[in-house]
């Protein structure tokens, strides 16, 4: 058991779209991702996705449906089954919430982020 400083591992890399893996929780990897610009529309089957903002904005879009917009301090989850892409215009940091193994990419043709600890 030890605290976890979300800001320090942030601070530990620079990359877009690069989840590091920061704790455990259950099966569960909880990471942290900077991103800015878009991803691919993509879908998990088996899994949720949960996204927390810890500072910036996104934008999450849905498929067939208008834009949310996810501000610091917002969480969203993307209900499985449901194709949908995370954005940004300006870099934007969060906490992720992923079963071990879970490809970040879903169904997209993107090669999955390899996920290192830190």
């Amino acid at each position: 058991m030890k605290t976890v400083n979300l800001f320090d591992k942030l601070g530990q890399f620079s990359s877009h779209w690069d989840p590091h893996v920061i704790a455990d929780y259950n099966e569960n990897d909880v990471m942290v991702v900077k991103f800015i610009g878009e991803y691919p529309f993509h879908k998990h089957d088996s899994t949720d996705d949960f996204f927390l903002v810890i500072e910036g904005e996104m934008e999450m879009d849905i498929e067939g449906e208008p834009s949310r917009t996810v501000k610091a301090g917002e969480l969203f989850i993307v209900p499985r089954g449901v194709v949908h892409r995370p954005r940004a215009e300006k870099e934007v940091k969060v906490l992720l919430i992923e079963p071990k193994g879970e490809p970040n990419s879903g169904d997209s043709d993107r090669e999955p982020a390899p996920k290192p600890r830190i």
